[in-house]
């Protein structure tokens, strides 16, 4: 599992975390059942607090993405389709109102916006499609 933090992003260590391991649950790379590295191993691999992690576990296993075996570890969770689908719709609206607040910003109009984000989803789809 590849985890990249940026200690200048503003965004919460823990955060970081949790936006990358859930997102890498939703795609697949993070498969059913497998097992996620220990807190102290992973934190140090990371060079970051072990409660941090401890705390970013937690959160992904009350929300449902990990499972504890007890005595063995955290396990990513099996999630129903409809679960995923409402999951990764709530990632997109958040993903989306960043982007919309940016542009609002930048002065852009909304056609104009439109265009520049059909032209990337139309990149990166058929991209993902090959």
């Amino acid at each position: 599992m590849i985890i990249t933090i940026d200690t200048h992003s503003g965004m919460p260590i823990f955060r970081q975390i949790y936006d990358q391991i859930s997102r890498q649950i939703l795609t697949g790379q993070l498969q059913p059942g497998e097992q996620l590295p220990p807190i102290r191993e992973f934190s140090a691999e990371l060079k970051i607090n072990p409660m941090t992690l401890s705390k970013t576990y937690s959160i992904l296993e009350s929300e449902g993405y990990l499972e504890r075996r007890r005595g063995i570890g955290l396990f990513v969770k099996k999630m129903e389709t409809s679960e995923s689908s409402s999951v990764k719709t709530d990632l997109a609206d958040e993903i989306l109102k960043t982007a919309a607040v940016n542009i609002s910003q930048l002065g852009i109009n909304e056609d104009t916006a439109l265009k520049i984000f059909s032209r990337h989803y139309k990149k990166y789809k058929s991209k993902m499609e090959e």
